[in-house]
């Protein structure tokens, strides 16, 4: 069992897993803060730009542990 995951190919390009996870871990912050925004929660936040770099790297830790890897 070879738990190591290696590149994924899209269109004929190799890409990284990790390259792939960051990208989806900022999709997925991104949608958060804008739904933080609409419904007026980020004012609750100290520095809200601090807390979108904590939310894009806790989102790519958990799709790449989850996803990518799982």
């Amino acid at each position: 069992m070879d738990l190591i995951p290696h590149e994924i190919a899209l269109g004929g390009i190799y890409v990284p897993p990790m390259m792939l996870a960051g990208l989806v871990g900022t999709l997925l912050a991104v949608w958060v803060a804008r739904l933080l925004n609409k419904y007026r929660l980020s004012r609750f936040l100290f520095y809200p730009p601090l807390v979108f770099v904590s939310m894009t790297v806790i989102f790519t830790v958990l799709v790449g542990t989850l996803v990518i890897t799982g």
